[in-house]
């Protein structure tokens, strides 16, 4: 399988990407084929073959009813990136450590400090991937509103 980084650097994929993240407020939350073609003016090929990467990632879950295909986002693979940038997007300023041993560990070196437990990188990581996801759904309601 190729690497997330890889799949998601493609725009034409996060277009459609984007495409299904706004279907997911619609009663179905699914989208068409000929929908994304619609929304994206693009060929139909070029869709579907873009359509078959993302498929392939685990990123989009597909429906088949007759001949027609009906597509759906599955964030889930997307964790590896958030993962990944968690430690750009968090500083220190961000954390109010209740212990003394949190606030050796949380000075100028950040979260990767040795001095954290492993419960507090724990609690720390969670509450990371909780503002990263409410702060992508904020954005993508703001991308909406704006259009």
């Amino acid at each position: 399988m190729a690497d997330i980084f890889d799949i998601v650097a493609d725009s034409t994929r996060r277009e459609i990407l984007q495409v299904l993240l706004e279907a997911q407020s619609s009663v179905s939350g699914e989208v068409s084929v000929s929908q994304i073609v619609h929304a994206l003016e693009l060929s139909q090929p070029t869709v579907s073959k873009h359509l078959k990467v993302l498929r392939d990632a685990g990123l989009v879950a597909v429906r088949e009813e007759g001949q027609h295909r009906y597509y759906h986002l599955d964030s889930t693979p997307l964790e590896a990136i958030d993962d990944w940038l968690l430690p750009f997007l968090g500083t220190t300023e961000d954390i109010e450590p209740t212990d003394a041993s949190a606030i050796g560990a949380a000075s100028s070196v950040g979260f990767g400090a040795t001095g954290l437990s492993e419960s507090q990188r724990e609690f720390a990581a969670s509450v990371g991937k909780v503002a990263a996801g409410a702060a992508a759904r904020a954005a993508a309601v703001v991308s909406k509103v704006k259009r």
